[in-house]
């Protein structure tokens, strides 16, 4: 069979257009080099004799960044097309990484890193844009699966090439990180040159286009934005600020027990996006956002009431499941709606995720300072439930299935 390989695995590409397997294999490169760096950014920063808050400034600035510029980085889509802002996005982080791997003051590497921030919306968006366009309603959320798998196996090889790096220098690891920047840039502008879907646009193909007031007079769209806001606070801020000071600080864990909860969550995250993709596709987006969040309520409401380290553990691979529906759903829902190009519409859509990874930290951080740790796990766990309810509300956008509208 021509979508089987040799030794009898289905070939899980088969089934979509060229675009979805090109943007995978572009993006893991991608995802390489920024688990490469993740771990010695700080160091690096550190080498220059700055206090932690200067540390940490360094790897907000990116994130500001990548915020500020999302809607300018939609406006470029539409008007230059997926194929030149995704390429020229990527080599503008590779050109700002490789800045930042020769800067000799920590001002210099503050600037290269947010102009980093930049490229790193434009090709985000852009890829964003030709994954949700290039496949049906039926399939949309399987592809975004495997585009976000390829991003997940990245970031789990990426520290143990980071750290091995890092022993030869510091700046080492974001030489690489350009380096595979590079190759990824080329990748994609090469194997997209044919593209009619990433192609500059024409008068007739933007005839069909989809804006942002558009959008947010679509139900589904300010749902999904609700639900990518609440996720990226759990998983990006409050798992990544608050948490692991908890395990040290009241659950007496060590660096390294925490660390396998994170590997067990993205072990578990990947071997489970196929079957999320497959049920928000086969069973609705309202049923994979409804039992996504409900492993992610649970997951969180297990850490406010912990009792001992290893409910930690149980809390992680709860989580991964939850992650797992929550990675491709809402993206599935804003493909389902849009209709022709709209790279703000969905340049708004990854800014709401960037906004509750923003957030969380420095709201949930003033909570524990005045109310202790399982204050803000409870009040994470009211936010999931509270959206859970909302989510009660989506309609289903999987017109190809049931063929209702999205209004």
């Amino acid at each position: 069979m021509i979508n089987k390989f040799k030794n009898g695995f289905t070939n899980p590409f088969a089934e979509f257009p060229r675009e979805v397997g090109v943007l995978v294999f572009a993006s893991f490169f991608v995802a390489v080099g920024f688990g490469i760096i993740a771990p010695t950014i700080p160091l690096f920063a550190k080498s220059f004799g700055v206090n932690n808050a200067q540390v940490g400034t360094i790897i907000s600035a990116f994130a500001l960044a990548r915020f500020a510029s999302g809607l300018i980085s939609g406006k470029l889509v539409d008007k230059f097309g997926e194929r030149l802002v995704y390429t020229v996005g990527i080599a503008f982080v590779a050109l700002s990484s490789f800045a930042a791997a020769l800067a000799q003051s920590y001002e210099q590497l503050l600037i290269f890193r947010s102009a980093g921030g930049l490229g790193s919306s434009m090709f985000s968006v852009a890829a964003g844009s030709i994954v949700l366009r290039a496949v049906r309603d039926d399939q949309r959320a399987r592809a975004q699966s495997l585009y976000n798998g390829s991003f997940l196996v990245g970031m789990m090889a990426g520290p143990v090439i980071g750290g091995f790096l890092t022993a030869i220098s510091l700046r080492a690891p974001l030489l690489v990180y350009a380096f595979l920047l590079v190759v990824a840039s080329a990748a994609g502008g090469f194997l997209l040159r044919n593209s009619v879907l990433a192609a500059r646009p024409t008068e007739k193909s933007v005839a069909v286009k989809t804006s942002i007031r558009d959008a947010l007079a679509m139900k589904p769209y300010v749902i999904a934005l609700i639900i990518s806001f609440t996720t990226a606070w759990v998983l990006f801020g409050m798992s990544r600020s608050v948490l692991p000071l908890f395990m040290v600080e009241d659950m007496k864990s060590s660096a390294g027990f925490i660390g396998v909860g994170f590997t067990i969550s993205a072990v578990v995250q990947g071997l489970y996006l196929l079957k999320a993709g497959r049920l928000s596709d086969q069973r609705g987006r309202k049923f994979a956002a409804i039992s996504g969040l409900i492993y992610l309520c649970i997951s969180v409401f297990l850490l406010a009431i912990t009792f001992h380290p290893w409910v930690f553990l149980l809390s992680m691979f709860i989580g991964a499941f939850g992650s797992a529906f929550l990675s491709t759903t809402p993206s599935a829902i804003v493909g389902d709606v849009l209709k022709g190009k709209g790279g703000q519409v969905i340049a708004l859509y990854q800014m709401s995720g960037d906004a509750g990874a923003m957030v969380a930290p420095v709201l949930l951080g003033f909570i524990a300072d005045h109310y202790g740790f399982r204050a803000t796990f409870a009040i994470s766990a009211a936010l999931v439930a509270a959206v859970i309810i909302v989510a009660t509300k989506l309609p289903e956008t999987r017109s190809s299935h049931l063929g209702q509208s999205s209004k």
